[in-house]
């Protein structure tokens, strides 16, 4: 039985790799390993440590590596912490195959140990583009990684371009696509029943009413704008007239200042028409985003699942740089009246976009884990030219 080793670091991870962890689980061959890090099982962060254990999967251990401070300095030290932890998780545990997924900053604490341990890394969602410092931890992965599961042709390109041997990238999809594409048959899911389940704080909710979905996170390489502009898009939220679902930002360096941002504008505009959640199941999540008349802000799920399902977005600012992309995104800086504007010009194209399969057509997690059935357990690798 070969054991494969998955660390999730974060809230957004988990969607990233969840079908993933399903498919392996069930495969004959693979035994899962499940680590829990950083801010993944923190509740100010929306713990999705219990989202996992509620959707059935078992914990393998947690480590505790998260260092608080929503700043450069935290973020670093963050990622030392997790070298040596996981470093010490890998040995005990001695998996067969460790995986590594997209490209936060903890991720590369997960590479660097697993390469020092000579344990086959495996690196989910390498060769994209992006701004922030995501950009140089996905490309450092690439060049730690012994094999690459890309998410489209282009990003197989770019890393084959990096120097990666050709027969170790393959073209699996994005495993958000596998949720998306799944959460396209669920039922609808009231908005009553949401806050009922999941909370969260701000206005009351009217069900009979049009809404949007608002995932804004700070730019790490712009931290210190980070109040400033969460100002900007609260400004157009608000000045849109149309109740908004609005998630908490991840825990990046900037995050204290979107965070009270946030909160500034929740207690001195009682009668905003906006409500707050930190963190819900991913297909849930999906199924609200899909009856969204559009999703704003910088996270990379305007990106990727709303193509897919055919989701307008307005994505602001340069989080999302030169990331591939399809038709349902408007592109804004942070200045409140061009994202009002992208907002209602978004708001008129609901449900009539069609689905853009730029990342998959959701069939990535079982490609995954017959990927890591098969694959040769190499940890050496060399450039090629």
């Amino acid at each position: 039985m070969r054991k494969v080793c998955v660390v999730v670091t974060a809230r957004p991870s988990y969607a990233r790799i969840k079908t993933a962890l399903q498919e392996i689980e069930k495969h004959p061959e693979l035994e899962l390993q499940l680590i829990v890090a950083a801010s993944a099982f923190i509740s100010r962060y929306g713990d999705v440590s219990s989202v996992m254990e509620a959707d059935g999967f078992e914990i393998t251990a947690r480590a505790m590596t998260l260092v608080e401070g929503e700043n450069p300095e935290s973020m670093a030290k963050t990622t030392g912490l997790g070298i040596i932890e996981l470093s010490t998780l890998f040995a005990v545990h001695k998996p067969d195959v460790v995986i590594t997924v997209a490209d936060r900053y903890e991720t590369i604490a997960t590479a660097i140990s697993a390469a020092y341990l000579n344990i086959p890394l495996i690196h989910v969602q390498g060769g994209e583009v992006t701004g922030s410092i995501d950009e140089k931890v996905r490309h450092s992965i690439t060049k730690i990684a012994d094999f690459h599961l890309v998410a489209n042709e282009e990003a197989r390109a770019r890393v084959i371009r990096m120097g990666e041997d050709e027969s170790r990238v393959i073209n699996t999809g994005c495993p958000s696509m596998d949720l998306a594409k799944c959460s396209l048959d669920l039922p609808d899911i009231s908005l009553e029943d949401v806050v009922e389940i999941y909370g969260g704080v701000g206005a009351k909710i009217d069900p009979e009413q049009d809404y949007i979905i608002v995932m804004q996170h700070p730019v790490t390489t712009e931290h210190s704008e980070a109040l400033k502009q969460i100002r900007e898009t609260i400004a157009a939220v608000h000045g849109s007239g149309i109740q908004a679902l609005w998630f908490w930002p991840n825990p990046d360096a900037g995050s204290d200042g979107t965070s009270k941002g946030i909160r500034s504008f929740r207690e001195l505009t009682p009668n905003n028409r906006i409500h707050f959640f930190k963190n819900m199941e991913p297909e849930v999540f999906l199924k609200l985003i899909q009856n969204a008349r559009c999703i704003v802000g910088n996270s990379s799920v305007a990106i990727r699942e709303c193509a897919f399902l055919g989701v307008p977005a307005v994505n602001i600012g340069s989080r999302q740089a030169n990331r591939q992309r399809g038709l349902n995104v408007q592109d804004v800086p942070h200045e409140s009246d061009a994202i009002l504007t992208a907002i209602r010009n978004q708001i008129i194209k609901f449900g009539t976009l069609k689905p853009d399969f730029v990342y998959g057509v959701g069939e990535a997690g079982a490609r995954i884990a017959e990927f890591c059935a098969r694959m040769p357990l190499l940890s050496e690798k060399h450039i090629t030219y």
